[in-house]
């Protein structure tokens, strides 16, 4: 499916107000990281599917370089905050069956981490994307559930119960009273923020003392992505940052949490959308999920490790 363009000015307004960051987790100066992979892009294929979640594959990337202190991979050069939160959005959906089968996966993984005092609280969820997993949430035990996600397509595709769980927008720490929260929830969002440190840090302090913190984001340095290479899916626009296990703990123990574990999820879709993915070479790849949907096998879930690492940390009581 080709994705819809933006507005003519969204990929000016992307591109040419780029300016330089230093590491977006430690803070290192940018002269002293390592190349990680030169700049790749085509304002010709920016469309309203380009900051949208769980899209295909477009391979396209900011000029990327590896943090020497830290192992953080982060974007050189980036758009203003101001452009990033237009671009989201502005960005379409297209995702509602993939993240329910996510919303299980994040659940199940979740739920060992709870304690009775954390399922009578609140929890917020920033980037929901449609609220699909705040339902899990209450089935939890959570008392209040609420998700923040910039998108007004993904917004308008919540259920009905849900909306009004919903706020559209970016995250605002000023919204929350601090010590209030008792989860806040972060999947496949960290890589997209322009400043994870401070959204880390402000995180700590909205959360009540033995209150939980929950990340889901890539390993740049599992294998899978190791061999992909440029072809690997998280080598993406969007992606302002990239994560291996060093740099999480880094950014977590910085920001003051303890009891920090970092560890493998096995993420569980339908085969539809896992061959979506593939690096296939131009026809084929039409071809193999038309075979998929002829077998009757392209809803089928299918769970595989991907690279991708689930963070759990707790706020000190």
């Amino acid at each position: 499916m080709t994705p819809d363009r933006l507005d003519p000015t969204a990929p000016a307004a992307l591109l040419d107000g780029l300016t330089g960051r230093d590491c977006p987790v430690c803070g290192a100066p940018e002269r002293g990281a390592h190349p990680f992979l030169s700049a790749s892009i085509d304002p010709a294929r920016i469309g309203t599917l380009s900051f949208a979640s769980r899209k295909p594959p477009e391979y396209m990337s900011f000029r990327l370089v590896r943090c020497g202190t830290c192992e953080t991979v982060f974007a050189a050069e980036a758009p203003s905050a101001e452009a990033l939160a237009h671009a989201y959005r502005e960005a379409g959906y297209d995702s509602a069956e993939e993240a329910r089968f996510a919303a299980r996966t994040y659940a199940e993984a979740l739920a060992p981490y709870l304690r009775p005092a954390h399922r009578g609280g609140t929890a917020l969820e920033i980037g929901a994307g449609s609220g699909i997993f705040l339902r899990d949430l209450q089935r939890l035990g959570f008392a209040e559930v609420i998700g923040i996600e910039p998108s007004h397509a993904a917004a308008e595709a919540a259920p009905a119960d849900i909306r009004p769980h919903l706020r559209i927008g970016v995250f605002e720490p000023g919204e929350h009273a601090p010590g209030s929260l008792s989860l806040i929830c972060c999947f496949q969002t960290l890589e997209h923020v322009p400043d994870p440190r401070a959204l880390t840090r402000a995180a700590y302090d909205l959360l009540r003392p033995g209150g939980l913190i929950a990340f889901v984001t890539h390993d740049y340095r599992a294998p899978i992505n190791r061999l992909l290479g440029r072809r690997s899916p998280i080598i993406d626009i969007e992606h302002m940052q990239l994560f291996c296990p060093a740099s999480l703990r880094r950014l977590l123990g910085e920001a003051g949490f303890g009891d920090i574990a970092i560890g493998a999820i096995r993420n569980r879709y339908p085969l539809r959308y896992w061959l979506r993915l593939l690096p296939l070479p131009g026809r084929l790849k039409p071809a193999t999920l038309a075979a998929a949907e002829a077998l009757g096998l392209g809803g089928r879930g299918v769970a595989l490790n991907v690279g991708n690492l689930m963070s759990v940390a707790r706020k000190p009581e």
